[in-house]
């Protein structure tokens, strides 16, 4: 192939990629004298002062990308080539882009999981079981226990803060001589008493 064909090679990709060839990578070919004999000297960069792609760096991904033309050199051995090259560039690209972008909404996917599952925890609690409802049945009829205990220790206190200190029941002179507590009266000094008693009332009278 000489200059003439591979200057209309050039002009035939152009029109077919008007724009992709520069829009995110730049792909320079180099056609030796023996093209398409020979392979073409091929070289992957980012067009001058272009704005980074989100999910494709060329300086990253350069070695995988040229990776793939590869085969496509040696299947092509005497063959005009470099449109194939561009479209198997092209297709390794969007694939490499796609691959990132699933797995950036995989990502984000598993964290809206999460965080509707704990959303929805909050609604549904702690699935019950016999053994969970049997243990929440004996903790709350203790609770109640010492809640009722509490509240008669307190009537109690509360009562007996009413009442005052307890006044000493004072005991008549029969239950103290019963008691043994003094000495027996002698009937005389009774029978003195009791006039005594009946004087105080004439004169109270």
């Amino acid at each position: 192939m000489g200059r003439d064909d591979q200057n209309e090679e050039r002009e035939v990709l152009y029109s077919i990629f008007p724009d992709e060839i520069t829009a995110v990578l730049l792909l320079q070919v180099t056609y030796p004298e023996a093209y398409p004999d020979e392979a073409p000297q091929l070289d992957l960069s980012a067009p001058p002062n272009s704005s980074k792609y989100a999910h494709l760096d060329v300086q990253e991904d350069r070695a995988r990308l040229m990776e793939a033309l590869q085969p496509i050199i040696e299947e092509n051995m005497g063959m005009a080539m470099i449109f194939t090259l561009v479209s198997t560039l092209k297709d390794s690209a969007e694939l490499l882009i796609s691959e990132r972008l699933q797995a950036a909404q995989a990502v984000k996917d598993v964290e809206k999981a999460k965080a509707e599952e704990e959303e929805n925890r909050k609604f549904h609690g702690e699935a019950v079981t016999r053994e969970s409802f049997l243990k929440w049945r004996t903790d709350f009829r203790r609770e109640l226990e010492e809640e009722e205990q509490r509240r008669k220790e307190d009537k109690e206190l509360e009562d007996k803060k009413k009442r005052g200190p307890k006044e000493e029941k004072k005991m008549s002179g029969r239950t103290l001589w019963e008691k043994g507590l003094v000495g027996k009266i002698e009937e005389g000094e009774e029978d003195e008493d009791a006039l005594e008693e009946i004087e105080k009332l004439k004169v109270e009278a």
